[in-house]
C-alpha cells in the first residue's frame, strides 16, 4: 500500500519504489522502531523538530486533558484557553517587542502570514510604492508560493518562477569557499545589503532571513555580529525585518531563539518545528505592537488582515506546546543544548583532518558536515554520485536516521538527547561518513 497510494514529500519516488523502504511503527525516547522491530537513534529530530524525544509522558497527557474538553474551535472571531496561554507564553519568552501571535500550522504558512502581515502593514499606513522583498542566496523558508517566492534554492523553486513575485537576493556569508574566507563573505553580504538598501528601500517591503543558521542551504553558520548590522541596517531604511525561526527556535541554537544571540528583535518573527515539541502541527507568526497597530481600526476601513486557516490556534497543539514549554523550564533545556553542543563539537572535531570532510558547521546542537572528493582542494563529489544518501543509508544500517543537504551530511539530534547517546550517535555518523568515503561501502 505504501508503494502504491502514498507519495513522499522530497522524494524521488523511482528511487523510493525500487528501495527497501523505511516504515515507522513507533518512538521511545531518542529512538524510533520500524515495523521489524529495529531501532534506530532520531539523528535527525524527525526532519529538525523533536525537542524531548517520542513518547513523553508528559506530552502525551497534556494531549488527552485536552482531548477531553475539546478538540478543535475556530479561532475565527473567538478563542480556546490553550490558544491564549499559549499566545501569552509565546510573547513572554520571544525577543523584545514581540507580543502579538497569529497561528498557523506549519513554517510556511507562518512565513506566508509574516509576508502578508509586512506588505498590508504598509498598504494600511498608506504606503503604496513598497512591493519587493530582500532576500539571501541559497534560502529556504517553506513550499507555499510566497515562501517559495523569498526562497532562492534552485534545485527546488526554479521550476515554479514562473508562478512567483519577485525577490532581490543578496548572498547569505559563507565563509568556506569565498576567496576572503569569513571575513570577506560576511562584508560582501553587508556591503551587498548596504548598496540594495541605499538603491531600492523605498520599494522593499520587509527583508527576511535565516537568523544565524541557514538550513536547507547546508547548515551555514553565520559570522559572529553580522545578524546584529542586518537589522541595524534594516532599521536605518525602514524596511522590515522579518526572522524565519522555524528551525532554529526554541533551543537548537543554545539560545531559546538565534536572535538571542545577537541581541536583535526583529518586526515579525516565525516559529514552527519545535514548537509542540514535535508531537503536532502548529507554527505562530509573532509581530509587534507596531505591526498589529496598523491593523487595528474600525470595521468600515477595510484594514483587517484577512487571512486564516481551519486549524489555526488548534486546542490540542497549543496544550501539547505549553507543555513542551513547561518541560523545556523544568529541564533547563536550553543550557543542556549548551553543554551537549561542546560534547559534540570535541568528538567531531578529529573529523577536520579526514580527506574528505571539507567542513564541520555547528551551531549548539545544528550540525551539517560538508563532504568532499578532496580536502585540499575542496573540490565537490558529483550529484550523481549521492555522497550524502550513501553515507545516511550506512548510518541507518548502523542503526541511526538522518537525511542529507545533497553533499551535506547532517545531525541534528533532538535536544533530549543524553551524553551517552550523543556519544554513540557521533560514532555512528563518523563510522559512515569513512566506510562511504574511504571504505567504498555503496551499498
Amino acid at each position: 500500500m505504501n508503494k502504491a497510494h502514498l507519495w513522499h514529500p522530497f522524494t524521488q519516488m523511482k528511487d523510493y519504489v525500487n528501495s527497501d523502504p523505511l516504515i515507522i511503527e513507533r518512538g521511545e525516547g531518542v529512538k524510533v522502531y520500524d515495523v521489524q522491530g529495529r531501532s534506530y537513534y532520531d539523528g535527525f529530530s524527525s526532519v529538525w523538530l523533536n525537542v524531548h524525544g517520542h513518547n513523553v509522558p508528559e506530552l502525551n497527557r497534556a494531549i488527552e486533558e485536552q482531548l477531553g474538553r475539546v478538540a478543535h474551535s475556530t479561532l475565527l472571531g473567538m478563542a480556546n484557553v490553550p490558544a491564549i496561554e499559549l499566545a501569552a507564553k509565546l510573547a513572554e519568552i520571544a525577543p523584545p517587542g514581540l507580543t502579538k501571535v497569529f497561528y498557523s500550522d506549519a513554517g510556511a504558512t507562518g512565513v506566508e502570514i509574516a509576508l502578508k502581515m509586512a506588505f498590508q502593514y504598509w498598504h494600511n499606513r498608506g504606503v503604496r510604492g513598497k512591493h519587493s522583498f530582500i532576500t539571501m542566496k541559497e534560502t529556504y523558508h517553506g513550499d507555499t508560493i510566497g515562501a517559495v517566492s523569498v526562497g532562492a534554492i534552485p534545485l527546488y523553486h526554479e521550476v515554479f518562477r514562473p508562478m512567483l513575485f519577485p525577490s532581490r537576493i543578496i548572498p547569505y556569508p559563507y565563509g568556506y569557499r569565498h576567496p576572503g574566507g569569513t571575513a570577506g563573505a560576511m562584508e560582501e553580504t553587508l556591503g551587498a545589503l548596504r548598496d540594495m538598501l541605499a538603491a531600492h528601500a523605498e520599494e522593499t517591503t520587509a527583508m527576511i532571513v535565516e537568523p544565524i543558521v541557514q538550513g536547507a542551504g547546508g547548515i551555514i553558520v553565520m559570522p559572529e555580529g553580522c545578524l546584529r548590522e542586518i537589522a541595524a541596517l534594516c532599521r536605518k531604511y525602514g524596511v522590515l525585518l522579518i526572522a524565519d525561526e522555524v528551525a532554529t527556535g526554541f533551543g537548537r541554537t543554545g539560545a531559546m531563539f538565534a536572535c538571542e544571540l545577537e541581541g536583535v528583535s526583529p518586526d515579525l518573527l516565525v516559529v514552527g518545528k519545535g514548537l509542540t515539541g514535535g508531537y503536532l502541527p502548529v507554527a505562530a507568526t509573532l509581530a509587534t505592537d507596531e505591526i498589529y497597530d496598523a491593523f487595528y481600526a474600525g470595521y468600515e476601513e477595510r484594514k483587517t488582515f484577512f487571512h486564516g486557516h481551519s486549524y489555526s490556534g488548534n486546542p490540542l497543539g497549543c496544550a501539547v506546546a505549553l507543555a513542551s514549554l513547561r518541560l523545556m523550564e523544568e529541564r533547563r533545556t536550553v543550557d543542556g543544548v549548551r553543554t551537549k553542543a561542546e560534547l559534540v563539537a570535541r568528538k567531531l572535531a578529529p573529523l577536520a583532518d579526514w580527506p574528505h570532510v571539507g567542513d564541520i558547521r555547528q551551531k549548539g546542537l545544528l550540525v551539517g558536515i560538508e563532504l568532499v572528493r578532496d580536502n585540499a582542494s575542496k573540490e565537490t563529489y558529483d550529484w550523481a554520485e549521492r555522497i550524502g544518501v550513501r553515507t545516511s543509508l550506512r548510518a541507518r544500517e548502523l542503526g541511526m536516521l538522518t537525511r542529507p543537504l545533497g553533499n551535506v551530511v547532517v545531525f541534528i539530534p533532538p535536544l533530549a538527547s543524553t551524553e551517552d547517546e550523543l556519544d554513540e550517535m557521533t560514532d555512528i555518523l563518523a563510522t559512515s561518513i569513512r566506510d562511504v568515503t574511504e571504505g567504498g561501502w555503496d551499498g
